[in-house]
C-alpha cells in the first residue's frame, strides 16, 4: 500500500528543515481534508513519510501546508517542500 517515500521539509529564513515527526503524526491521525485519497499516508521519522501510489503529491503538499498553518506549525513566510524519493 505504501509504495512511495517522500521527504517533507519546511523552509524559511533558516533554510530547509525536516518536518518534525509530531507534525506528521498529527496530520496522519486525523482526517484533515475529508478526502479519503490522503488516508494512504504513514509518517516514519522527522521529514520522511511513505504514501500510497494513488496519493497526488501536489495535492498532498497543498493540503499539508494548509493544515500546518491552521495548527500554527508553519509561519506565514515558511513554505512546505515535498519531494518524492527515488526507489
Amino acid at each position: 500500500m505504501f509504495a512511495r517515500k517522500i521527504s517533507v521539509c519546511y523552509g524559511g529564513g533558516k533554510g530547509e528543515q525536516p518536518c518534525p515527526l509530531k507534525w506528521l503524526d498529527n496530520l496522519s491521525m486525523r482526517n484533515f481534508t475529508n478526502d479519503a485519497i490522503f488516508d494512504d499516508t504513514l509518517p516514519l521519522t522527522d521529514g520522511l513519510m511513505e504514501i500510497g501510489a494513488r496519493v497526488p503529491v501536489d495535492r498532498l503538499q497543498t493540503a499539508m501546508e494548509e493544515w500546518f498553518r491552521k495548527k500554527s506549525y508553519l509561519a506565514k513566510h515558511e513554505r512546505l517542500l515535498i519531494r518524492e524519493r527515488p526507489r
